[in-house]
């Protein structure tokens, strides 16, 4: 079931929010990080230039889904499956969750 439209008004506010504080104003043409909605799911990417001249790829980071009032954080293996990460506590607070793949022991989820 997709968002209400206030409901992803919202999350599209902290989304921006946390992409202009996690990017240096350095790099925001180059590198860009963005994110798409489908159904009760946010993926979080980075969009980046390929090892192709002209091209770009796009990386995912992380998903984000909404099941039972609570966040859940996934992570894309090489075969392009989301796996649940056990680590992380489902929660209520989508700002929280956007915020924890940012601590140390998630920092592979930025490679």
């Amino acid at each position: 079931m997709a968002f209400d439209t206030f409901t992803k008004k919202r999350l599209e506010k902290i989304l921006d929010n946390y992409i202009k504080e996690k990017m240096p104003m350095l790099l925001e043409e180059e590198i860009k990080i963005i994110y798409k909605f489908r159904g009760n799911t946010i993926t979080l990417s980075q969009d980046r230039p390929s090892y192709m001249p002209g091209r770009r790829v796009e990386l995912p980071i992380a998903q984000f889904r909404q099941e039972d009032n609570k966040w859940k954080v996934y992570w894309m293996d090489s075969k392009d499956k989301w796996h649940f990460i056990d680590d992380i506590e489902p929660i209520e607070d989508f700002e929280k969750q956007l915020r924890i793949i940012d601590e140390a022991q998630y920092g592979f989820m930025w490679m």
